[in-house]
Parts: structure tokens; C-alpha cells; sequence
């Protein structure tokens, strides 16, 4: 049992590397380390096929036009696929090409979007507007002058300078995507649960269900009860679903093949979105108790009147407390993926050195990138319960009672 595991966690390791994506650009004779970092921790139009650099799952783009109007069209529409032949090698590899995406309005060709590549947008779908040749030269000298591509208000695409307009964007993007199938992950995994004490009644559930329960039973009881006391049951359904809806974002993170490969948690507006969940429920749901400490804390006066010096580092703690949620669960799990696509690159920088030398850092870069994948499984269940137990403690902050408050107990109830 123990070898099979030890197999399936090597498999599952390797799989989660990103060397295909790397290898593809290595038998271009170039392989570029920056771009092939943020390639792998950002956001795209499209979803990477299966040990492909080049090919993309469609995705729908949906974007407000200057005018107002709203299009929908398919990602694979902005790229078209071109043979290349390398004059080094000879040889012919297929490349990604950016095009032009029009859409017609009353039968004339009204509307143009495209990826932008040379444009302070860079990778964003920006909609051309009509250009004169005046303005594209007058461009095209701005750039030359400040010896830079890229100028403000345009877009170079093909050669030439057009005019952009960057559209309110509403895509289904790579992440966008991942966020639907992790919620849909877990909502799967919950109502398989609770499905099955439907139809059971209390009888243990075991395999895939008993983990499941065993991870419900450590957060509930483990923190949330142990926490909020006799109010869990009221904060509990939001804190198990971060735990659950953060820990499927890591795992899911791991594995570079559809349907994983989406850095969620490495990106800072999702963490955002997550530590702002939890400071608008504990600042909902404090107590008065919570506001006094905040605006008249028990401290001497002078510390709180006339200058209010408390008082400011007390509101100034409402904010640092989800701040500190955000970057915490996002620098973790960045970190970690940028360690791993680090080692795999540095197999493909040490290949022009020589056979020895590209074999040596072959094995030793597999078995660091194993090793902290492993880590990086580790860190994925003690992000997502961080994340959790810290959101309890601020949401017990601010719902706890003073003594005083305590209703008092009756002669019949004592």
C-alpha cells in the first residue's frame, strides 16, 4: 500500500512540473525565464492544452466597447496558429500569431479588438479606434524618441501604431474558470457528505467521505467551537467554506495540466477578496463592546483625549487585520510556485553547459522540485487553515462579551 502510494505521489509530482511547457521553447533554442515565470503565475485568454506552449483552450471574451455596446467572442478568434521554420536548425515549429478580431455592425466592419503585445495593456483584449496616418507616424516618432515601443493611447500591432480604448472586461479568463470549477469542486465534496448522512443516518462514512468528515470535525470543533463557543453554529458555514473553497484553490494550483494549473491563490485580488469577506462579517457582526475598545479603549486618558492616539491605532488595526489574511495566504503560495518553476527552469539554463553538467542539474533540480511540491502540499492545508483560524479569532474579537453582559442567571436556573 505504501509503495503504491510513494508511486502515484512521484506520478502526480511529476505531472505537476512544468516541463513540457519549458521543453517546447527549449527545442526553439530559447528559452526565456521571465516571461516563462508570470506565463505560468498569471492570468490568460485561454487555458494551456496539456503539455503544450502554444496551444490554448478557448475561452469567451466579453468586453464594453467605446460606444457602450457589449461584445462576446471566442479567445482562439485573437490568435492564429503559423508555421515557422528555424533558419538555425531547419526546423518547422508552430507559433501563436495575435490577429485582429472584427466585428461587423449593420453589415460594415465596425467594431476591432486584439491582444496587446507592445501597449501598456500588455496581454489585455484593447479595442482599436480609426487611426490617420498622421497619428500613427506622429506615434511611431514618439517612440523613436524616447527610444521605447510602447506609447501611451496606442498600440503597435503589425508594424504600425493604432489609437487604443481599453473596454470594461468581463471575460471568462484561466482564472475566472478555475474560481467556477474549485466552488463546484466543493460544493460537489459538501453535498456528497451531505447525501450521505441522508441516506445513512450517523453511521461513519469512511475512504473519501471519512477524510472529508475528518477535516470538517478538526476545523468545527478544533477551532470554530473552541473559538466562538455558542456562537460557532451562526459562523460557521462561512468559515468551513473558506477553509474548504482555499484549500481546493491550492491543491488545484499544483497540478499544471487541465483542470489545474491556476495560480488562484497567487493572485493578490483573490486573497483580497477573501480577507475583505472576513473584515466585513466581523465588522457587521461586532458587538458594542467591540466599537468601545475601538473609539474609547480602557486605557489612561491621555493616551485617548484630547489626542486621540488609541484611537487611530485601533482603526488602523480594523484594516491591518484583513491585510495581513491577504498577503500572508498570497506570498505563501506565490512563493511556493515561483520556487518550483525556478528549479525547473534552472534544467533547461544548465543544458547549454554540457551533457555532465545539464544531467547533474537535471536530477538535482527533479528532486528539490519534488521535494517542495511535497512542501507546498504541506503548506496548502496549513494556509487554508491559517486563513480560517485567524478569520475565527478576528470574528471572536469582535463578537466576545464583556463579563458585565452576561444575562445573569435565575434562583431556578442555579
Amino acid at each position: 500500500m505504501r509503495k503504491k502510494l510513494a508511486i502515484l505521489f512521484l506520478l502526480v509530482s511529476i505531472l505537476a512540473l512544468p516541463f513540457p511547457a519549458i521543453a517546447s521553447e527549449e527545442e526553439e533554442g530559447k528559452v526565456d525565464v521571465k516571461e516563462n515565470i508570470f506565463h505560468h503565475l498569471g492570468d490568460g485568454y485561454g487555458w494551456e492544452v496539456p503539455f503544450s506552449h502554444t496551444y490554448r483552450i478557448p475561452l469567451p471574451v466579453i468586453v464594453r466597447a467605446e460606444d457602450g455596446s457589449w461584445h462576446c467572442f471566442s479567445s482562439g478568434r485573437l490568435i492564429k496558429y503559423d508555421e515557422e521554420i528555424d533558419p538555425e536548425s531547419s526546423k518547422t515549429h508552430v507559433v501563436s500569431v495575435p490577429q485582429i478580431v472584427t466585428i461587423d455592425k449593420e453589415g460594415k466592419s465596425a467594431y476591432q479588438f486584439v491582444l496587446a503585445h507592445t501597449s501598456k495593456h500588455k496581454n489585455k483584449v484593447v479595442q482599436l479606434l480609426p487611426t490617420s496616418q498622421g497619428e500613427q507616424e506622429e506615434a511611431a516618432k514618439i517612440a523613436s524618441s524616447q527610444n521605447d515601443e510602447i506609447v501611451d493611447g496606442f498600440v503597435k500591432f503589425d508594424g504600425k501604431y493604432y489609437k487604443e480604448y481599453k473596454p470594461f472586461d468581463i471575460s471568462i479568463t484561466k482564472n475566472v474558470l478555475a474560481l467556477f470549477i474549485a466552488a463546484a469542486l466543493v460544493t460537489w465534496m459538501v453535498m456528497g457528505l451531505v447525501r450521505f448522512y441522508t441516506r445513512k443516518g450517523f453511521k461513519a462514512p469512511r475512504k473519501g467521505m471519512g477524510f472529508l468528515e475528518l477535516c470538517v470535525d478538526f476545523v468545527y470543533t478544533g477551532v470554530i467551537k473552541s473559538t466562538l463557543g455558542d456562537k460557532a453554529p451562526k459562523f460557521a458555514p462561512y468559515l468551513l467554506t473558506a477553509f474548504f473553497f482555499i484549500l481546493t484553490m491550492n491543491l488545484l494550483g499544483l497540478i499544471v495540466i487541465f483542470p489545474g494549473g491556476a495560480n488562484l491563490t497567487g493572485n493578490i485580488a483573490i486573497t483580497l477578496v477573501l480577507a475583505v469577506m472576513t473584515f466585513v462579517i466581523t465588522n457587521i457582526h461586532g458587538n458594542k463592546h467591540y466599537w468601545k475598545e475601538i473609539f474609547w479603549p480602557d486605557v489612561p486618558l491621555l493616551l485617548k483625549f484630547p489626542i486621540p492616539i488609541m484611537q487611530v491605532i485601533e482603526v488602523f488595526g480594523i484594516f491591518t487585520k484583513p491585510a495581513a489574511l491577504c498577503v500572508r495566504l498570497f506570498a505563501n503560495m506565490m512563493g511556493g510556485h515561483m520556487i518550483v518553476i525556478t528549479l525547473t527552469l534552472l534544467i533547461f539554463i544548465f543544458a547549454a553547459y554540457g551533457a555532465a553538467i545539464a544531467g547533474v542539474s537535471a536530477a538535482v533540480s527533479l528532486i528539490f522540485s519534488i521535494f517542495m511540491l511535497a512542501l507546498d502540499t504541506l503548506v496548502s492545508f496549513i494556509q487554508a487553515y491559517v486563513f480560517t483560524l485567524l478569520s475565527t479569532i478576528f470574528i471572536s474579537m469582535a463578537v466576545h462579551e464583556e463579563h458585565g453582559d452576561h444575562p445573569k442567571a435565575t434562583v431556578e436556573e442555579i
